[in-house]
């Protein structure tokens, strides 16, 4: 795995560094993570990893087209290694997980827009907002408990 990820690298004309290949590598085992969930697990391998740092390299990353930045609202900024499908997610409104879901009509950019004003469409982004299966379950599971009676 390590090779290859140098060799990603390499091939975007990336320096490699103990860092970049770590988060490459952690994104590739927590696709949609967040800056601080990165920090917390390079911070495990390579302890003097700062914040900024972290930011840093994860704007060179996605800059160089090795990962890609998804904005969900009310949510902090993820990244992935899924890359150059033009893929959608679907986000839970209560825990706030993050799957991914393949083009919603066919090739990329898989929606057209009614109209284009001028523009070369390259991509779309669609998040689909919902309830995921787990949040789902567990709403059923407290709506069929009795209800709590506080007694003094």
């Amino acid at each position: 795995m390590t090779e290859t990820l140098t060799q990603h690298l390499h091939d975007a004309g990336l320096r490699v560094t103990g860092g970049r290949v770590a988060i490459l590598n952690a994104i590739e085992n927590l696709p949609h993570s967040d800056a601080e969930t990165l920090v917390g697990v390079l911070r495990e391998s390579l302890p003097g990893t700062s914040v900024q740092s972290v930011h840093n390299m994860l704007h060179d990353l996605t800059k160089a087209g090795l990962l890609r930045r998804i904005e969900p609202a009310g949510s902090p900024s993820r990244y992935e290694r899924r890359i150059g499908d033009n893929h959608h997610h679907l986000v839970c409104t209560d825990c706030g997980a993050i799957e991914d879901v393949d083009c919603a009509i066919g090739e990329a950019p898989c929606l057209t827009p009614s109209q284009k004003a001028g523009y070369a469409v390259t991509s779309a982004e669609v998040t689909f907002w919902g309830v995921c299966a787990a949040c789902q379950a567990a709403a059923a599971n407290q709506t069929s408990d009795p209800p709590f009676i506080h007694r003094s």
